[in-house]
């Protein structure tokens, strides 16, 4: 019998609604929490015990882990529905009093930055403190570039009315727009951004190009506006560069994401040299389709010799993917259960829904998923993508304190692309005796690393240019519309047209707005999640625990040495990123071999 699973969440573990009591005396107590933290320990932190320093910072993990219920509840009602005002509203008020709550504890960081090299490092080898010894460590790796307290908080502040407002201006306005509809051949017309997206898979060439124009001539109409947006927040990052003293905005990215540039520059190179593999499969799926491939086509659907029913409906997908996960670990799908059971994912198609996926850990608690599920493949392998943040978390959540709970974001992308690939390898079992079927999977994945491994280190030369350029002065959206074209273009040589109205493409990558250089960590943990699954598949069982451990260690350790204990992959060393593109390369040998 078919279980019949909820696709919208319950955040009753949070509060019951926006205008529960709760939410307002939360605030105030920890306001009031705040305040006697300052009173009791501004200006003694170097006179602390390292019990007593252990001690303020359990006292500050309680504060932080609670302020994440106030600020979880109202974003994560605002992601489901960004045309909700009262829960915008709340949200606004929430991160102003975060704002001010922050601005009373942050001494706290700073003070201890500010001992003495000795002292601050006996602090982190002492034994008491073990479990806050990484915590402790980044502090001194970002000493030089603390402000005083006073602009610290004035740099708090400031952010509320400005980089942080922008960003949120840009979130609003992308939740705001109505695209034309667009009205496939069997007569079934989409309207909503993530319904338009899913067309872009549909068999017809001209519907996929109307639903990707439909989308662009919105992000074309606005397109000035969401320059301006950009270039303020690049230049708010050069300022703040300016003031600490990082020599850029990718110096401080790297340094708050624990990647050295070694690596960084490794993984761009590295990536830039294969471009073939993008161009090589593209140029075969043209052959296959008898078309040139322009960017509205890139995941259009290869033809096939059997009708091959391509829909997925929510209750069989996660049935599915629960299966999958259950063939990995008993364990793994019994926590994955949990998350449906108890109605942490949010998969609803709706208006003003925030587009895209996430997955929100709220620590203490458990994570939440959003995404729009469109009964396809795609949309169940975006679910395994979450779930597989959800899981981590999961573990994090039971080994960690709150100072150790967010994991560096190369690891922080392992366990989402390896619940892809334990789907993957289940679908394609599950198909054996189904060619075509197989045959689409494979395409599906394929598509699914060229993006990660090329299209997401492009977007990362993008902002390159967007940071050096910002570095010498103000852009427009014209720079951002040359730029990002001439890259895309670089990436597909001749074999995919890039259209005209792929210049304002970059508008809809939210990460280059809220967080410069994330994109290029979807390229690295690519890497390392394909390394895992290669020793996943040599070695079995015996793989688990190791991969769980990693999954565990959250923040608690440098990711790179983390990665050589628990799993045996080194991000250093070139080879480890030759490997992975050598995988895609026999990926694609093996669909070749099927046509």
């Amino acid at each position: 019998m078919t279980v019949t699973y909820a696709r919208e969440w319950d955040l009753s573990a949070l509060y019951q609604d926006l205008d529960d009591p709760r939410l307002k005396q939360d605030l105030q107590n920890l306001q009031a929490q705040a305040t006697t933290f300052r009173q009791q320990y501004r200006g003694r932190v170097a006179e602390l015990t390292p019990e007593q320093v252990r001690t303020a910072l359990q006292t500050l993990e309680a504060l932080w882990e609670r302020l994440g219920y106030c600020w979880a509840y109202p974003a994560l009602r605002f992601a489901a529905d960004t045309r909700h005002t009262q829960a915008r509203q709340v949200l606004d008020h929430v991160r102003q009093a975060a704002t001010a709550i922050e601005n009373q504890v942050l001494f706290f960081a700073l003070e201890l930055q500010q001992l003495p090299s000795e002292q601050l490092a006996a602090l982190a080898a002492s034994p008491v403190l073990a479990t806050y010894r990484h915590y402790l460590e980044r502090l001194q790796l970002t000493q030089p570039y603390q402000l005083p307290e006073a602009v610290e908080q004035t740099r708090n502040q400031d952010s509320l009315t400005g980089r942080q407002a922008f960003i949120q201006l840009h979130t609003l306005h992308q939740g705001s727009l109505r695209y034309r509809p667009v009205t496939t051949p069997e007569g079934k017309t989409a309207q909503l951004e993530a319904e338009l997206g899913a067309l872009l898979m549909h068999p017809n060439p001209d519907t996929r190009y109307q639903a990707y124009t439909s989308i662009r001539e919105q992000l074309a109409e606005h397109n000035l506006l969401y320059g301006y947006i950009l270039n303020t927040i690049a230049q708010d990052h050069r300022l703040e560069n300016q003031m600490r003293g990082y020599p850029s905005t990718l110096a401080k990215q790297l340094l708050a994401d624990e990647v050295p540039e070694t690596v960084f520059n490794a993984i761009m190179q590295g990536t830039a040299a294969r471009y073939d593999l993008f161009q090589r499969y593209y140029r075969r799926k043209g052959d296959v389709l008898g078309m040139k491939i322009r960017t509205c086509d890139v995941i259009a659907p290869w033809p096939t010799t059997q009708p091959v029913d391509l829909q997925v409906d929510y209750d069989r997908g996660v049935e599915l993917l629960l299966a999958a996960l259950g063939q990995f670990s008993p364990a793994y799908r019994q926590r994955a259960e949990t998350f449906f059971r108890r109605r942490w994912v949010d998969a609803q198609v709706r208006p003003g829904k925030q587009g895209g996926a996430f997955c929100s850990y709220v620590h203490g608690k458990n994570s939440f998923l959003l995404l729009s599920y469109t009964d396809d493949y795609n949309s169940l392998f975006t679910l395994a993508h979450e779930l597989g943040h959800g899981l981590h978390f999961a573990w994090i959540g039971e080994n960690q304190t709150y100072f150790n709970s967010n994991p560096p974001m190369v690891l922080a992308e392992v366990a989402s692309v390896f619940n892809e690939l334990l789907l993957l390898d289940y679908l394609l079992a599950q198909a054996h005796d189904q060619r075509d079927l197989q045959r689409v999977l494979l395409v599906r994945l394929i598509e699914d690393q060229l993006n990660l491994l090329f299209r997401q280190s492009t977007i990362s030369r993008l902002e390159l240019a967007i940071h050096e350029r910002a570095a010498q002065g103000s852009f427009d959206h014209e720079f951002v519309n040359q730029t990002w074209l001439a890259l895309y273009q670089q990436l597909c040589g001749d074999t995919v047209d890039v259209l005209p109205e792929h210049a304002v493409d970059w508008a809809r990558i939210s990460h280059i707005f809220f967080k410069p250089f994330y994109c290029y960590q979807y390229t690295a943990s690519s890497i390392v999640s394909l390394a895992c699954y290669q020793q996943y598949r040599q070695h079995g069982q015996d793989f688990i625990p190791g991969y769980l451990e990693l999954l565990a260690s959250g923040g608690s350790q440098d990711q790179i040495a983390a990665l050589r204990q628990y799993v045996g992959v080194d991000l250093t060393q070139p080879a480890t990123i030759t490997a992975a593109l050598d995988t895609i390369a026999e990926l694609l040998d093996r669909l070749e071999a099927t046509l």
